[in-house]
C-alpha cells in the first residue's frame, strides 16, 4: 500500500500510475495541450525510449508530472481500511468502484477536472478510472461488513 500511495502521490512518472496518467490526460485535453500525444507514450522499456526519448519534449513533459502531483496533492485524501486477505481486498475494491458507478446520486460536481478527459469512462463515470465500473456492487452483507470495518479503532488504539 505504502509502495502504491508512493506511485501515486510522489512519484512523477505517468507510465508507473494509470491514475496519474488520466489525470495528466485530462489536464493536457482541457488545456489543448500538443504534448498530450507524447503523453500518451509509455516509455517504461528501453525500446520505447530509444524510439521515442529523442523526440520527446521531457522538460516540458517533466513540467505536466509536477501538475499532475500538484492536482492531486491539492484535491485528494484517502482513507486506509484494515483487510487482511488480498482475494477479499480485491473483490472489496472491485465492488466498492461498481456501487459507486451504478449510484445515479454519485456524480461529479460540474467542474470536476475528469469531465475533461478524452476517456468516455472517465467522463460518464465519475471517477478516475475505467476498471471495474458497471460490475457487481456491494451487497447489503459486503456493506454491513465494510461499515464494521470504517468504525473499527484506529491502528495501535
Amino acid at each position: 500500500l505504502r509502495a502504491r500511495l508512493h506511485q501515486h502521490f510522489l512519484y512523477e512518472n505517468k507510465d508507473r500510475s494509470i491514475f496519474r496518467k488520466n489525470i495528466g490526460r485530462a489536464l493536457l485535453n482541457r488545456d489543448g495541450d500538443p504534448v498530450r500525444v507524447d503523453w500518451e507514450i509509455d516509455l517504461t522499456t528501453h525500446q520505447a525510449k530509444d524510439r521515442y526519448g529523442d523526440s520527446m519534449d521531457a522538460k516540458k513533459l517533466q513540467a505536466v508530472e509536477r501538475r499532475v502531483s500538484r492536482y492531486i496533492q491539492e484535491n485528494f485524501s484517502f482513507v486506509v481500511l484494515p483487510v487482511a486477505a488480498k482475494e477479499e481486498r480485491l473483490v472489496l475494491e472491485s465492488r466498492l468502484i461498481s456501487t459507486v458507478s451504478w449510484c445515479s446520486e454519485c456524480r461529479p460536481s460540474p467542474g470536476w477536472l475528469g469531465l475533461q478527459s478524452p476517456k468516455q469512462k472517465i467522463r460518464e463515470s465519475g471517477l478516475w478510472l475505467v476498471n471495474e465500473l458497471y460490475k457487481e456492487p456491494l451487497g447489503e452483507a459486503e456493506m454491513k461488513s465494510l461499515y464494521k470495518i470504517a468504525n473499527q479503532p484506529p491502528l495501535g488504539e
